[in-house]
């Protein structure tokens, strides 16, 4: 027996480290996104973003329940933001037209709003209105523009829209978005990912109507590179954004629990990949065609999707700690 002692107390020390490091890597990515949050604001002032204020607040507050420090006020001026952009556009939604971005920009704000724990307000409930009834003739919904890999798919745009839809719905709005819900649901199940972004939010998407996600667990692990990564096409090598993504809804939807070695093999290698700085480089795709802006995150052209791809490896990071007590 004596001789198991020491076994032991090195195991308890090998879980030990293994999170030590975990943690530190989180830590030391947040507060570039903190900062980078912060300015975001100050330079776009008319225009919420996903990559600088919807995802941020979705890592704030799992770092927040995983017990990390973070700028209580920050998080709130983030969602006071989201709220305020909302607002302004709330006779346009009333009357069918949306803000830019449309669909996708509709449900990732809401989407953004509840990660944040707001209630429904006369602004969800015209922007509600406005994504039961836009496209409703495609049975899902599909961002206006294509900048991959974070706004280039209509499984993307859909499950911005479901989350927001049964969260947000009123008594009188909910019988209208649980068909919405319905068409969606039946076209998900029939149409086929093409790209990691694709597998990654059909699966995410089906949890949100309460389907079977086995199978749509299934493709995208079946995707997970021998590196422990995700690419965001066949042809490309793992990157930290898809690795992020993938993980984050792996674990949301329930279809992995972080103790999995495959859960495992992926935060080594976001872990591996991750800057001494505490950032992540994802050199970007998209075209640009908005007035380019210096947020303070590395990386400069490329800081835009390189603060998402922060984001959601951040999260997914923060998830295989324990929750706060």
């Amino acid at each position: 027996m004596k001789l198991l002692v020491p076994f032991l107390g090195l195991a308890v020390l090998s879980c030990s480290a293994d999170e030590a490091a975990i943690r530190s890597a989180a830590a030391k990515s947040l507060p570039l996104i903190e900062s980078s949050s912060k300015i975001a604001i100050e330079e776009r002032s008319n225009c919420f973003t996903c990559h600088h204020t919807g995802l941020p607040v979705m890592t704030f507050v799992t770092a927040r329940e995983r017990g990390f420090q973070i700028d209580t006020e920050n998080l709130k001026t983030q969602l006071d933001f989201t709220a305020r952009f909302l607002a302004k556009g709330r006779e346009n939604y009333l009357q069918g037209k949306g803000q830019g971005g449309h669909a996708f920009t509709a449900g990732s704000a809401l989407w953004t709003l509840k990660l944040g724990g707001r209630t429904a307000d006369p602004t969800t409930e015209a922007v509600t209105q406005y994504l039961t009834g836009h496209q409703k003739e495609l049975r899902h919904w599909r961002p206006p523009s294509i900048r991959p890999p974070s706004e280039e798919s209509p499984f993307s745009a859909t499950f911005f829209a479901l989350e927001s839809l049964k969260t947000f719905a009123t008594a009188a709005q909910r019988a209208a978005c649980e068909e919405r819900a319905a068409n969606a649901r039946q076209w998900l199940e029939q149409t086929a990912p093409q790209t990691t972004e694709d597998r990654v939010f059909r699966l995410w998407a089906l949890h949100s109507t309460q389907s079977d996600t086995a199978a749509a667990a299934r493709d995208l692990l079946q995707t997970q590179r021998d590196d422990g990564g995700w690419s965001q096409l066949p042809g490309m090598t793992s990157d930290t954004y898809s690795t992020g993504t993938a993980l984050v809804a792996l674990h949301r939807t329930g279809s992995m629990t972080a103790d999995d070695p495959r859960y495992q093999r992926g935060l080594s290698w976001l872990m591996q990949n991750q800057l001494s700085d505490g950032s992540w480089h994802v050199v970007s795709r998209a075209k640009p065609f908005q007035k380019y802006f210096e947020s303070g995150y590395p990386h400069g052209k490329d800081q835009f999707i390189s603060i998402t791809a922060a984001c959601w490896a951040t999260t997914a990071l923060a998830l295989a700690l324990p929750a706060a007590q």
